[in-house]
């Protein structure tokens, strides 16, 4: 059985849930999520605890701030053009308080929180959505495999629950 190390392709299901237990998000009711080991496409303390672990494994991890997604920063609120904001929710008719967008920035693409929508520009906070927060996550290794040549050049991993080209 394959341990988890560098130039491994991941599968894991997740759930992840803050302080008061409450669930923020899941992977169990989907696909498992993906990731190349020792690429850097993974929080640092997820892949660091994950490491040397084998198919089946499961694991209770909970993050501080500075492990996870840092502090909240003041002054991160920008007024941005509407139609430079990805990922609005099918079926919505417009960007709402609250919401999570993706915005493609000079370091690649960064989600952000609307604070107040407009017509043409939109504010927007660009903390992380979890910054601040101390997180909890309960993995689970459904898989382990080698990565591909063109997985390890491309520095991710490729298929289900991965990156598609």
């Amino acid at each position: 059985m394959s341990q988890i190390s560098s130039d491994k392709v991941v599968l894991f299901h997740y759930t992840l849930t803050d302080t008061d237990n409450n669930t923020i998000e899941t992977s169990r009711d989907g696909e498992p999520m993906a990731y190349l080991h020792g690429h850097g496409n993974m929080i640092p303390a997820l892949e660091e605890a994950l490491e040397g672990k084998q198919t089946g494994a499961t694991l209770s991890l909970t993050l501080t701030p500075e492990q996870s997604y840092g502090e909240r920063q003041e002054g991160l609120e920008r007024r941005l053009p509407t139609k430079h904001l990805q990922g609005l929710p099918k079926g919505a008719k417009g960007w709402q308080p609250g919401m999570i967008a993706a915005v493609q920035t000079d370091d690649g693409m960064r989600q952000v929180t609307v604070i107040k929508p407009g017509r043409h520009m939109v504010l927007v906070d660009g903390n992380h959505p979890l910054a601040g927060k101390t997180l909890t996550y309960a993995l689970e290794v459904i898989e382990v495999r080698d990565a591909t040549d063109e997985e390890v050049a491309h520095g991710h991993a490729h298929g289900a629950g991965g990156h598609h080209h």
